[in-house]
């Protein structure tokens, strides 16, 4: 059995009154991070605390292994679900392969999130992800409950 699959496996139908999520991004496209939180922020029933660190509040640490072990312990560990956002730059960035290794690491269920209104999307984060859906806020939501734990 993969390790991605014994994630999954875990998964409960049990709903949660708070989703704790860690929302993966890059800096550099920070306009596709802000969507998401709006998104989120909009949708009906849905508590959640945002476990991600926009730039303003960048970590501060002297070196990666500093930065990764921060990402681990405050951002990634204490969240249910990792979701990343699968634009192409995706694909290139050297931190959120990281952040994916890390949640696959810590048994993180991942959620992918088609980028809006594009026709293409990374195939690293449509590989890692256990669950790949649109960018609409019924999608969202749904792959949310449906991987948190």
């Amino acid at each position: 059995m993969s390790f991605r699959n014994n994630r999954t496996s875990s998964i409960n139908a049990k709903r949660r009154s708070e989703y704790r999520l860690f929302i993966s991004h890059s800096w550099s496209y920070s306009d596709e991070y802000e969507r998401m939180v709006d998104l989120l922020d909009n949708a009906n029933y849905l508590k959640y605390k945002n476990y991600s660190i926009p730039s303003e509040k960048e970590i501060d640490a002297d070196t990666d292994e500093e930065l990764e072990e921060s990402l681990r312990e405050g951002q990634i560990k204490p969240s249910s679900v990792v979701v990343v956002l699968a634009g192409l730059y995706s694909t290139y960035s050297d931190w959120i392969g990281k952040e994916i290794r890390i949640a696959e690491e810590e048994n993180k269920p991942i959620l992918g999130v088609e980028p809006w209104g594009s026709d293409r999307t990374s195939n690293y984060v449509e590989r890692h992800s256990d669950k790949m859906v649109g960018w609409n806020t019924n999608s969202v939501v749904d792959g949310i409950r449906d991987l948190a734990p």
